[in-house]
């Protein structure tokens, strides 16, 4: 019809203005909350490059101890291990390689300009079968407080130790007398690397050291003791007195290193079972520690130096003892 101004099919609106649309008042800030930077590839567990880590952390693991752990090594962490470690940098990176420390997985920063270091780098970690990444700049800042990681990082798992009374079964088994070094007050892992180092030249049968307030096996010790660690059992004692009171009562002979000491190095009879108790060159022994010993031993020294440097000191008696039963 004229005058109509509706047409057939049209949808009339309703006369209400739609009225302004109402807020959440913020109670869905939560959900629209960022939920961070994604995580890098190998800490995703479903992810390929997890899985490949996994694996290649069991296989180096496998290899460190022959094939069958001993008792608190190549199994799961213990409750209080600190998780995998990263290395920092070409040059430490390239000396942990070099070591043999046994790595699950090597970074390298998307774009990161090559150059003899590197190349070293991914060569070694290609021979020993460990996971080559190449991950964006970004996941390498997140690993470093400061972002001096020169574009490669070395992923490395926790060390597993070994129990106290594996060391003295690897000495029976080896039908020789032990040859043990426990460290009391060492929180410096280069010396305890060095000490590793010394104990596996001079034919030691492992290395125990307190669950607390001491060093632990980190790539620091590692790379100080030259690979050592790979082939000596480093164990860890809850109680490093009650450890050296248990030995004592299967024969051991608790030997105390001190410059103070009521016996010196030329005297010492070194050719039966022995553990050799170092101290911190501060602190020195703990007490409880040194009231165990059944012998204070001193190192003759002829200049006016006062003491050794730890690894040092447990270096001169081990190469003594070494000499001894030679002998």
């Amino acid at each position: 019809m004229a005058g109509n101004s509706s047409r057939r099919g049209a949808v009339r609106k309703s006369g209400t203005k739609k009225g302004q649309v109402v807020g959440s008042g913020g109670g869905g800030r939560r959900g629209l909350a960022g939920r961070g930077a994604t995580p890098p590839a190998i800490e995703r567990t479903k992810h390929p490059a997890a899985k490949r880590a996994r694996a290649a952390a069991k296989a180096a693991d496998a290899g460190r101890t022959g094939g069958s752990a001993p008792r608190g090594r190549g199994g799961s962490p213990r409750k209080g291990d600190a998780g995998p470690e990263n290395v920092l940098g070409r040059n430490p990176v390239v000396e942990c390689l070099r070591a043999g420390v046994p790595a699950t997985a090597l970074y390298v920063a998307v774009g990161t300009e090559s150059d003899d270091r590197l190349k070293e780098a991914v060569q070694l970690a290609a021979e020993a079968n460990i996971s080559i990444l190449e991950v964006p700049r970004s996941d390498l800042d997140r690993m470093s407080a400061n972002g001096l990681h020169q574009g490669v990082a070395l992923q490395v798992p926790p060390y597993r130790y070994a129990h106290p009374d594996d060391l003295i079964a690897e000495a029976r088994k080896q039908q020789e007398p032990a040859l043990l070094v426990a460290l009391d007050n060492i929180t410096d892992p280069r010396n305890l690397g060095a000490v590793v180092r010394s104990v596996a030249a001079f034919g030691g049968h492992g290395v125990v050291i307190p669950q607390r307030r001491s060093a632990s096996v980190t790539a620091v010790a590692w790379r100080t003791s030259a690979g050592a660690a790979a082939r000596l059992p480093i164990a860890q004692a809850t109680n490093l007195t009650r450890t050296l009171k248990d030995w004592a009562a299967k024969g051991v002979q608790i030997v105390g290193l001190d410059a103070g000491g009521d016996t010196t190095l030329d005297q010492y009879d070194g050719t039966g079972p022995v553990v050799i108790v170092v101290g911190s060159e501060g602190k020195g022994l703990s007490r409880l520690v040194r009231e165990n010993c059944d012998s204070i031993l001193s190192i003759p020294m002829a200049g006016p130096v006062e003491s050794l440097n730890a690894s040092v000191a447990a270096g001169v008696v081990l190469a003594d003892i070494a000499r001894q039963r030679r002998r």
